[in-house]
């Protein structure tokens, strides 16, 4: 009887014991094992965002993305950059080379002397004869540069230069290569019968920075007839401009 009770009791606290351990199996499965479509995320001691086994989980995978995404958008924006700031210092640079090298050219050109030129003289337009135009060829085999106006002066009773007119002036060097002409319009006389006119066959004409007189055969069969008080002269252009030389 003992022996029966015994094994009774023995078996039933066998039961009990397995049912137990079943138990403890069966809850320590489910917080180990998420089901598929969950995500796990523990926060670590050093602030990244790591999965069970203590890797870098996906919140890191976003962020380095992100990371590739910024640097891939850097590098196209520095590229852009790079492109623009070549094209405009290209640009800028050869502009500024070209105008200061014209500069330089010009400055270092000599003027020209009344030996490197041919001085002619011819009417403009019909009668009345109010205006010549002179024309100073490049005689030489070397450019030169011709500055200012013809100093002009075409009555021996009369010492003054004629007068220039500002608004001829030209705004760059007129620099002569060797063949090349320039020209200046001279105003005569206002064309009226009346005027205190003389006749002229021939005047004398120098140029700036050289005190040699050039001697100039007046246009025509009769010469030309100036009124000393109402002579002009305009600057040495590379040619004559509508406007500008009208005096």
């Amino acid at each position: 009887m003992n022996t029966l009770h015994r094994t009774a009791l023995l078996a039933a606290t066998g039961t009990a014991l397995v049912l137990s351990l079943t138990a403890c199996q069966g809850d320590g499965g489910a917080d180990s094992a998420p089901t598929s479509g969950s995500s796990v995320t523990v926060q670590s001691p050093s602030g990244k965002a790591t999965d069970g086994s203590g890797t870098a989980g996906s919140g890191n995978s976003a962020g380095s993305g992100g990371s590739s995404a910024k640097a891939g958008a850097n590098g196209s924006s520095g590229a852009a950059g790079s492109s623009g700031s070549g094209g405009s210092t290209g640009t800028s640079g050869s502009s500024g080379s070209s105008g200061s090298s014209s500069e330089q050219a010009s400055a270092s050109t000599p003027v020209c002397a009344a030996k490197d030129v041919h001085v002619t003289a011819a009417t403009q337009d019909g009668p009345p004869y109010t205006h010549i135009v002179l024309t100073a060829k490049n005689t030489s085999r070397h450019s030169c540069r011709l500055t200012g106006f013809p100093h002009i002066q075409f009555l021996e009773s009369h010492k003054q230069d004629v007068p220039a007119v500002a608004k001829s002036k030209p705004e760059a060097p007129v620099v002569l290569a060797a063949g090349d002409p320039a020209y200046a319009l001279v105003k005569l006389s206002d064309g009226g019968r009346e005027e205190d006119n003389e006749p002229v066959t021939a005047f004398s004409v120098m140029l700036a920075g050289d005190p040699t007189v050039i001697a100039v055969t007046a246009p025509g069969s009769e010469g030309i007839a100036v009124d000393p008080a109402k002579a002009l002269t305009g600057y040495w252009t590379p040619e004559l401009r509508n406007g500008a030389d009208d005096f």
